[in-house]
This record gives C-alpha cells, structure tokens and sequence, in this order.
C-alpha cells in the first residue's frame, strides 16, 4: 500500500513539474515562431500556435538595421567584460584570502557591502567618471564598471581559501615570483570558479539593460536589447519583427547555458562547500 501511495505520489509530481516547464518554455516558444510570421499573422485572432508559412523576412528586415553591429556591440562587451572580471577578481580574491596586510578585513567588508549596494546607486557618478575619461557612449562606458564586481571578488576568495599554504610556500621555496605563483599554483586550482563566474558575468553585461541605456546613446554603439527597442514604433509594432530581434538577442544565452551548464553547477557547488 506504502510503495502504491508513493508511485501515486511520484507521478503526480512528475505532472506538476512537466505543467510548470511548459508554462516556462511557452514564453520562448512562441517568440522563436513568432519571428517566421509576418506582421498579420503575428496578431491575427485566434493565434497561430504554429507557422503554417514561415518566412525568413523578419530576419532580412533586422539585418537592413544594423542588428550585426548591435549583437557584435553586445558580445564584445560581454566577452571583454567576463575576462577583465575574471582576471581581477581571480587576483583581488587570491590576495584576501592568501595575503596578510593591514586593513584586510575592512577591505573585505566593504567589497560584501558593496554586493548589497543597487548598481542604480552609483549610476551618476559612473556617467560622470566616464565623460571625464572620454569615454562616454563607447562600449569602454559599459565594459570598465564592470571590472571589480564584488561578486567576483567574494566568489574567487571563497575557492582560494581552499588552496593549502603550504603550495604556496614551497613554490616560493622553488623560486617562483607572484605572477609564477599565481598563473601556475593559484588558477589552476581555482579552475571552476573561472567557469562559474564567467557565465554569471557574460549573463550579467548582456542583460544589463539599464547600465547600456545611460551609456550608450550612439545608434552603431547600441546593444542588441537597446536596438530591438528601438524597433517598437509610437502608434505600431511590427511584433514579428520585434521577436526576431529577440530571437537573436538569446541565442548566446541559451548555448551557454546549454553547453556549460556542468562548468557552472561544477562551480557553484565548490563554491557553496567552500563556503
């Protein structure tokens, strides 16, 4: 009776979970085939679950935009923005956790302070910084606050406790330098953190809507998000075209996602035990 109520028990679960998967896939199902329609197919009532005739026309008409400069804008600032990141915290972490020199413990509250400070906090001084530097409206604008997320920092510290001093000591018996040290003893053994924190920063910068909308106002500067809203008219929308944008806009998302999701759950685990 106990091994019935329980397959019972099982199954029930299963369409519970299986209903709210779909209820999640929905959404990206129907921008993906949204993107085939034509403008009054996309709005017709009843709805269209399925292009009957797909076209590839909303495609065509993105790229007439400059939808290529907008999805290279994003990645480029993505990819730069994940390897400063990781190269920085990877070294600032490294010190926390290896290094003893006054202050450190400060130091080390103010970067978990700054965790919980909203990035909209230190927008203006950020646009300010910026201008002064020359550097407003490029993609320097976005890719450079990045550098020294807290995050990060917190993250590589966490792993690098775990690394034995007595490694450390004995390369330095050996010889080797700081930079020695650190490219052959400190980030190989840190490795997964790299991946976790890579995808969360490539995550972050390519959906940082807000940080992209003060500092990019130049049309061939702007992010893929930023020049798919510029695709929505005042009085109408042309939706297949707006799901196209979308489309293309995810696609980096989801293979990484798919294609380092074990790098990332590796990480995080590490992380969670080290912590």
């Amino acid at each position: 009776m106990h091994t019935k109520n329980f397959s019972v028990y099982r199954m029930l679960m299963m369409l519970v979970l299986i209903a709210v998967s779909l209820l999640f896939i929905f959404p990206f199902y129907w921008i993906i085939t949204g993107s085939f329609k034509l403008q009054k197919v996309a709005i017709q009532m009843p709805p269209q679950w399925f292009p009957t005739d797909p076209t590839f026309a909303n495609f065509k008409e993105l790229f007439i935009n400059p939808a290529g400069q907008w999805f290279f804008n994003s990645v480029f600032m993505s990819v730069a923005s994940m390897l400063l990141v990781c190269l920085t915290s990877a070294m600032a972490g490294y010190v926390l956790a290896k290094k003893n020199f006054w202050g450190k413990t400060l130091v080390f509250t103010l970067v978990v302070c700054a965790m919980a400070l909203p990035k909209q906090v230190i927008l203006i001084p950020l646009v300010r910084m910026m201008n002064t530097l020359g550097l407003y409206d490029t993609l320097w604008s976005v890719i450079l606050p990045s550098v020294g997320w807290p995050f990060g920092i917190f993250l590589m510290k966490q792993f690098a406790e775990g690394i034995p001093g007595e490694m450390i000591e004995a390369a330095r018996i050996d010889g080797a330098g700081e930079v020695r040290t650190f490219t052959s003893i400190v980030m190989p053994m840190i490795k997964p953190a790299f991946g976790a924190l890579a995808i969360f920063t490539f995550i972050n910068v390519w959906n940082d809507y807000t940080m992209q909308l003060v500092m990019l106002t130049s049309r061939t500067n702007l992010s893929i998000s930023l020049g798919i809203a510029t695709l929505q008219a005042e009085y109408s929308t042309n939706y297949g075209l707006l799901m196209a944008g979308a489309t293309l806009g995810s696609v980096p998302i989801v293979l990484i996602f798919i294609f380092f999701q074990n790098t990332f759950t590796q990480g995080i685990a590490l992380g969670a035990v080290k912590g």
